[in-house]
């Protein structure tokens, strides 16, 4: 599946033909290095490894500066790899956004924002406990009861409760896209996508 390593730039809104307001989201996507390619011969299994976003030397490890030198590039930060990609590439090759045409759907995958440690109404939509009045103080977002109390007397595995939210890896699928600005390596989907600005992308065909 050919794909394409981007940034989340930030979101927007544009017109279409018919004078309609698309919000959009506008993704930095490459140019991306392919830095290696991998086959069922030598790794067991076929699949492109692509690049992407400038790396300070002083930053990366002897064995990430000499494998990005043997793709003839400079150390990147992300790197992610696409199997069954649609063009045959080859080490040090530059993949860009001319994968994409205006009107294709593409699937976008990344990590959703964090949100710390939240009660089960935020993080499960539960509607709380009781009213708001007849002396109802501390316990409106309270989770309610647990279970039964003489038998088993213990909590199941899996109830949901209150913990941590977030920082989990979402794939969306059928985004449209609606614009390609080549020339500044940007591209914008309609809709949102998961991450916050600055975050890592993966846009897939």
């Amino acid at each position: 599946m050919s794909g394409i390593i981007g940034k989340k730039v930030g979101m927007t809104s544009v017109f279409d033909a018919n004078g309609k307001n698309i919000p959009c989201t506008v993704i930095e996507a490459g140019p991306c290095v392919v830095t290696q390619v991998k086959t069922t011969e030598i790794d067991g299994y076929a699949a492109v490894q692509l690049a992407f976003d400038e790396k300070k030397e002083k930053s990366a490890t002897k064995a990430e500066i000499g494998h990005f030198k043997s793709a003839n590039t400079t150390p990147k930060r992300k790197l992610y790899e696409f199997k069954g990609f649609e063009k045959d590439l080859s080490k040090g090759d530059i993949v860009t956004l001319d994968l994409f045409t205006e009107a294709d759907f593409v699937a976008v995958k990344g990590v959703t924002k964090g949100k710390g440690f939240q009660g089960v109404v935020k993080r499960h939509g539960f509607s709380g406990v009781g009213g708001q009045t007849h002396g109802q103080h501390n316990r409106l977002r309270a989770p309610g009861s647990m279970g039964a109390s003489s038998f088993p007397s213990r909590v199941f595995p899996n109830k949901r409760m209150a913990g941590h939210d977030g920082v989990l890896n979402v794939k969306m699928a059928n985004l449209q896209v609606v614009k390609i600005l080549a020339e500044d390596n940007l591209i914008l989907v309609k809709g949102s996508v998961p991450g916050a600005k600055g975050s890592y992308l993966i846009i897939e065909k």
